[in-house]
């Protein structure tokens, strides 16, 4: 026998429906709700902890608020389209969207803006795209599709493992030419998970990580910076006004957040001690601002909308909605393991890698591409329970 209450719970976990209540309940609201409050969060915190570089840049504290608040409506407006828009379109143009990416990321090497040696954006006007956050969507549409036609080569031919992460290394080269080793290890590591999850063999996967861990030894070894990134990463304390001072204000930032916080508005780090605070610091402020509540708060929520969307690509998978299925599982490790680089390298336990937390962190392209991926998992959970409807309205009673 089991509690009444646990079942409901495990029944709101999994984001299980009763065939009867389809008609009212054709997405997946606990995904909403949290993705939601997510975004919520993002603003208030971003608008908090950009305050004195809006002063000091333009005169204006709310120039970052009001910048995120357009960037929001733009996906709002963007969702809004792309909720229509049927999983079979993505599949059936992922490889335009691929090579679309490639020549964007051509393109930014020669006119991109630089912003601190990186140049990662196109200006359009007052608009700057970043190529590199469209990537990660790209390939992943690529992958699912190539694995819908190829997974049995992908499962008993090494050749056929090879070609997605030969994708993938083209890809990489153009962005660490940028230079953006950030993304280039979230598109390794999710292009791994993923041809896990399709079933290639061990011993291909031993081989293909043995590569990777030598390739980034040997890409931070080329860069003094990156060195310095990981020796100041050990230990920041040994330089805490040079190499470790981004580390070091950080880790003062958790230390004054204590258990529920200064506060909302009350960061001293954010007053231009720490640099980044909006973008790739946000947690940093987070901690300082809401304590170990906020950040147990936000981590449980990255949780649950990661959690969730394993679980809508399961129920893909079980369906044979191949394509559907692993692009769910990629968005969910995506998520996931973007989250935890960042919310590590703001803690102490990662080298910084300059990567937005999802749906938080200041950033318009990561807001529009992350938006897009989160709403392409409420398609995929519609699409599923309307196929699950129908079959229901069909069969025999």
């Amino acid at each position: 026998m089991t509690l009444p209450g646990l079942s409901k719970f495990k029944n709101w976990l999994v984001g299980t429906v009763d065939l009867d209540a389809t008609e009212t309940a054709m997405y997946d609201r606990t995904l909403v709700w949290m993705v939601f409050g997510l975004v919520v969060i993002g603003f208030i915190m971003v608008t908090s902890a950009s305050m004195p570089v809006g002063q000091r840049l333009a005169k204006d504290p709310f120039i970052f608020a009001q910048r995120d608040a357009i960037y929001l409506s733009l996906c709002f407006i963007l969702s809004l389209i792309t909720l229509h828009i049927p999983m079979g379109f993505w599949q059936r143009y992922s490889y335009i969207m691929l090579l679309a990416t490639i020549m964007l990321l051509v393109v930014v090497l020669f006119v991109g803006s630089s912003v601190n040696g990186a140049s990662r954006w196109v200006a359009i006007g007052s608009l700057r795209i970043q190529p590199a956050e469209l990537s990660k969507l790209s390939l992943f549409c690529y992958l699912s599709s190539y694995l819908v036609r190829k997974v049995e080569e992908v499962r008993n031919n090494f050749w056929g493992f090879c070609k997605p992460m030969g994708v993938m290394i083209a890809l990489a080269i153009l962005l660490l030419a940028q230079p953006d080793l950030g993304t280039v290890i979230v598109l390794f590591v999710t292009t791994l998970a993923l041809l896990f999850l399709a079933g290639a063999k061990l011993w291909q996967f031993i081989a293909i990580i043995s590569c990777g861990i030598f390739s980034v030894c040997v890409l931070i070894a080329a860069e003094p910076y990156r060195i310095r990134r990981v020796t100041s990463f050990l230990n920041p304390w040994e330089d805490p006004f040079g190499s470790g001072y981004q580390l070091t204000q950080s880790l003062m930032a958790f230390g004054r957040g204590d258990f529920f916080g200064q506060g909302l508005g009350n960061s001293v780090q954010k007053l231009e001690y720490l640099p980044e605070a909006h973008t790739d610091f946000i947690f940093s402020i987070i901690a300082e601002e809401l304590g170990y509540f906020g950040v147990v708060l936000v981590l449980s929520m990255v949780f649950f909308v990661a959690f969730r969307a394993m679980v809508i690509g399961r129920r893909a998978l079980q369906l044979n909605q191949r394509f559907s299925g692993f692009l769910a599982c990629a968005i969910g490790i995506w998520f996931s393991f973007q989250a935890f680089i960042n919310v590590g390298a703001a803690a102490g336990m990662l080298p910084t890698k300059g990567l937005t937390l999802p749906l938080v962190s200041y950033g318009g392209s990561s807001l529009i591409v992350m938006s897009t991926a989160i709403v392409l998992l409420l398609r995929i959970d519609h699409e599923l329970r309307l196929a699950k409807a129908q079959a229901f309205v069909r069969s025999p009673k």
